[in-house]
């Protein structure tokens, strides 16, 4: 039996907004009709359920921390990245049934909050029985971390067991950010990534003393290293920033997302595109301004082409999990239209999980979820107000 749905607009995302139109959808919430209000009329009399604002598909949250759910406001904000770095080392260890608990209540705040899909970050097995019992599809990146060049290997074979551990959910192994990967290591999580056709996430110039460290071996990440008692010795700062001495190391044959941006400049950009094609650019504008207190230069970004996606991050940097917020941050503060934001935050992330064929857009046969937001218009503008709840 076809259910039929109807809003002040319904966005499709792969095209424009549709004023009045109907949407038929199955049992199990797959899409079998998408109609224009004329469409829907020369059917015939329709059973159709009227809402008021903008039905949206699901949203795709393309970066997140589940295991840090424990975390919730136990960080000040504004500290900077290395000293955020230090404190989540420093209070990650958790009573088992405490973060079994906080990551259920997560899990559960992403699923209300209208997220059907979610490119998730682990560096423990812990969060596996929650993604098992989801009603949400998560991808683990499973994170490599390991800075000393000699000990790459062990590093490389404690993450491969850990994705190994997250066997039969979606896994791969990522490098963590440039400045905890070692060359070896970033060559080894290269060569698999494309003997397994895998994609690729990378936080990527989230504070100012990541491209000062990388540039003059200075800066904030050098009293990380000390207090970790971390020798870095060996390591020679290339004069030039983290993303222009990190990139080349990764393939340039798989779907990359980098993460956060907030320190990146339109040279990066520039030389980003010349050297890979694959290239997304996830941003969690909420966290930016938890931690360092500052937002990515989005509109050089949009300038540039850049793919975007959005993410969350971890309630350890952040008040909430919701796409939706970060919406309204982004929405906030710069002249985005809801279109543009609406695709961030739906297709172009499915497209980088590789799930576009089921989520992301308003189409026959996908199953994408449905999202109903309240809006405003005026001079033929939609601006975004508010999630009103999850439709399907």
């Amino acid at each position: 039996m076809v259910s039929y749905i109807s809003a002040s607009y319904i966005y499709p995302i792969i095209g424009p907004p549709i004023k009045n139109g109907v949407v038929g959808l199955d049992a199990d919430g797959t899409i079998v009709e998408v109609l224009t209000p004329e469409e829907a009329g020369a059917k015939g009399e329709l059973n159709v359920k009227r809402y008021e604002g903008l039905i949206v598909p699901g949203f795709v949250n393309t970066h997140c921390h589940l295991e840090l759910s424990n975390l919730k406001g136990e960080i000040p904000k504004h500290t900077g990245l290395p000293v955020f770095v230090q404190k989540v080392m420093d209070l990650r260890t958790a009573d088992e049934y405490v973060l079994d608990s906080a990551m259920l209540r997560a899990d559960h705040e992403m699923f209300s909050c209208g997220i059907v899909a979610v490119g998730d970050i682990s560096n423990q097995i812990a969060s596996r029985t929650t993604k098992r019992g989801s009603l949400i599809y998560y991808h683990t990146f499973v994170e490599a971390l390991g800075f000393n060049p000699e000990t790459y290997e062990a590093s490389f074979e404690r993450a491969l067991s850990l994705k190994d551990d997250f066997a039969p959910l979606p896994a791969s192994l990522t490098p963590h950010a440039p400045y905890s990967v070692s060359a070896p290591l970033f060559e080894a999580l290269k060569n698999i990534a494309e003997e397994e056709n895998t994609i690729v996430s990378i936080h990527n110039q989230e504070s100012a003393d990541e491209n000062e460290f990388f540039q003059e071996k200075e800066g904030g990440f050098l009293e990380l290293y000390y207090m970790l008692g971390l020798d870095i010795e060996f390591f020679e700062p290339s004069a030039k920033t983290s993303l222009q001495t990190y990139l080349p190391q990764l393939s340039s044959q798989r779907p990359t997302l980098l993460v956060h941006n907030t320190f990146t400049s339109k040279e990066d950009v520039v030389f980003a595109n010349e050297n890979h094609q694959q290239l997304y650019w996830c941003l969690c504008p909420n966290a930016n301004l938890y931690i360092e207190n500052r937002l990515p230069d989005v509109p050089m970004l949009v300038e540039a082409g850049a793919k975007i996606t959005l993410g969350t991050d971890s309630l350890a940097s952040n008040d909430a999990l919701s796409i939706f917020s970060e919406m309204m941050t982004l929405q906030g503060n710069f002249q985005i239209p809801a279109a543009d934001l609406l695709t961030w935050g739906t297709l172009n992330g499915a497209e980088y999980l590789g799930l576009d064929s089921r989520f992301g857009s308003l189409e026959v046969g996908k199953r994408p979820g449905i999202n109903l937001l309240s809006f405003e218009e005026k001079d033929g503008k939609v601006r975004l107000l508010d999630f009103s709840r999850r439709l399907y």
